[in-house]
């Protein structure tokens, strides 16, 4: 499958530079940076939220989980993970579980975990589970622009 055509449409327009890395299919994004030799830290998992009556993505390192209590008082609303056919719909050129974690690019709020806007490389799934999109600090921040960030997980 590779790299979404949505994602990469987004990345191209954005002026990302990024290079794909193929790894072991892995369904889960820790896995997926054990498979590629990656540290966690640096992987980029995405996770589909719905916050009151909106879908967003929470952004956090792949070696991490969501703290919905953080995301819910932040947010002054309920949040809760979105269901699996939420997610289908919402990604319909991605395997599920191997969304990426660019919500722009399908017109979704992003939240990013602080922890996600260090000054290094970034990996993260472009859609499927054998492919890992990588990118520098600099690109990854252009692509995120316009996101909210505060640290959430845990």
């Amino acid at each position: 499958m590779a790299i979404s055509q949505k994602l990469r449409s987004y990345m191209d327009r954005c002026g990302t530079r990024f290079d794909e890395l193929m790894h072991e299919p892995a369904a889960e994004m820790a896995r997926a940076a054990q498979a590629a030799h990656l540290p966690g830290g640096q992987v980029a998992k995405a996770v589909l939220v719905q916050a009151g009556d909106e879908y967003m993505l929470a952004v956090l390192p792949s070696s991490k989980h969501v703290s919905f209590n953080f995301l819910q008082q932040w947010l002054a609303r309920d949040v809760s993970l979105a269901e699996e056919h939420t997610t289908a719909a919402l990604f319909p050129d991605c395997e599920l579980g191997a969304i990426p974690p660019v919500g722009a690019a399908y017109g979704l709020k992003t939240i990013i975990d602080d922890d996600m806007l260090m000054d290094r490389d970034v990996w993260f799934e472009g859609g499927d589970h054998n492919t890992l999109v990588h990118m520098d600090a600099a690109n990854w921040k252009r692509l995120q622009k316009g996101a909210g960030h505060f640290a959430f997980s845990i």
